[in-house]
């Protein structure tokens, strides 16, 4: 099956920047749609970013735009998070999932059939 995994975490202090990168095993994530999901302890997975297949399609929750910035590279090997402007509120683990349809991206977890293993982000003075 594909497995994905998550690199880039870390603590950054509020207005901080950060990229994550999500890159796949054993198949190249060229055919699926990428999303970043993120769980803070004690809150429900919430969907953050996504990204179709294409590259063309993206979307964000409401609370991240303007912030983040959800890509993918040309040879579609790696899917990255750019987060800016970084705020407490934003601290969590985040995921990124992979969905087979690649005409897809979705902000529902649901959506999604692999799961990485999760980098820590924490934003904090």
């Amino acid at each position: 099956q594909l497995q994905l995994v998550e690199s880039g975490g870390g603590l950054v202090q509020p207005g901080g920047s950060l990229r994550l990168s999500c890159a796949g095993s054993g198949y190249t994530l060229a055919s699926y749609a990428i999303g970043w999901f993120r769980q803070a302890p004690g809150k429900e997975r919430e969907g953050v970013s996504c990204i179709g297949s294409f590259g063309d399609i993206t979307n964000y929750v409401d609370s991240v735009k303007g912030r983040f910035t959800i890509s993918r590279d040309n040879a579609k090997t790696t899917v990255y998070l750019q987060m800016d402007s970084l705020k407490p509120e934003d601290t969590a683990v985040y995921y990124c999932a992979a969905d087979w349809r690649p005409y897809s991206c979705a902000l529902r977890w649901d959506a999604y059939n692999f799961w990485g293993q999760g980098t820590q982000v924490t934003v904090s003075s």
